[in-house]
């Protein structure tokens, strides 16, 4: 599947699936990843490169990709959420605060919620996001696999006092500053693997978090 992350060209009048926006904790977080109050101690896992076969891969290779790090940088500019993950170089529309037919950079609105359409996961390693502006913001994640529905989304909601490491296989979507714009240490596996789901095109429908 290509996705142009800059058009995303969303069609018009989709449902809507609301997520359950909760506060970010250990215990809410269990299964999804941890909080981080130290990026230095975090180690990001690299998984193993996978066999093709019934031959094993030797223990000691296939996971030799090691991580890479950089800014990841999300950005308010009216009612469009923009990202560039400086670590892979990536740009992206990583949200909507209304109907993406309506959305307008120009607006001078702060956003009431947010609309996502894509989500994705990296099979090759986990991922962390530490802010580097103490503001809240918002992830959405989902369980691994990949029969997940909409309805399996919730938004965490962080005060910005800690960072989030996301394990491996786990579905997420970047980072959601409240407003304006915050910047976030990342670090994540070199290979960035990516597995996507666009829930405009599959599923119809648009996820829906409020700011509250």
């Amino acid at each position: 599947m290509t996705i142009d992350y800059l058009n995303p060209n969303i069609p018009k009048d989709l449902r809507r699936v609301a997520m359950p926006v909760v506060d970010a904790t250990d215990a809410n977080l269990d299964g999804y990843g941890y909080l981080v109050s130290d990026p230095d101690n975090v180690r990001v896992e690299i998984v193993r490169w996978r066999s093709q076969g019934w031959r094993a891969v030797d223990p000691d290779s296939g996971d030799g990709g090691g991580t890479i790090e950089g800014v990841f940088l999300s950005e308010w500019k009216g009612g469009i959420l923009f990202g560039h993950n400086e670590a892979v170089d990536g740009h992206y529309i990583l949200a909507y605060a209304n109907e993406p037919c309506l959305a307008d950079v120009a607006s001078d609105r702060p956003p009431e919620k947010m609309l996502l359409w894509h989500a994705n996961y990296h099979p090759d390693g986990g991922q962390l996001f530490f802010p580097l502006d103490k503001n809240p913001f918002f992830v959405p994640l989902a369980l691994a696999g990949d029969d997940v529905k909409p309805e399996d989304f919730v938004c965490f909601r962080f005060d910005g006092s800690c960072g989030l490491y996301i394990y491996p296989n786990v579905w997420h979507e970047g980072v959601f500053p409240r407003s304006g714009k915050q910047r976030f240490f990342d670090k994540q596996g070199a290979v960035h693997a990516r597995v996507s789901i666009d829930f405009a095109r599959e599923f119809n429908c648009l996820l829906e978090a409020e700011f509250k």
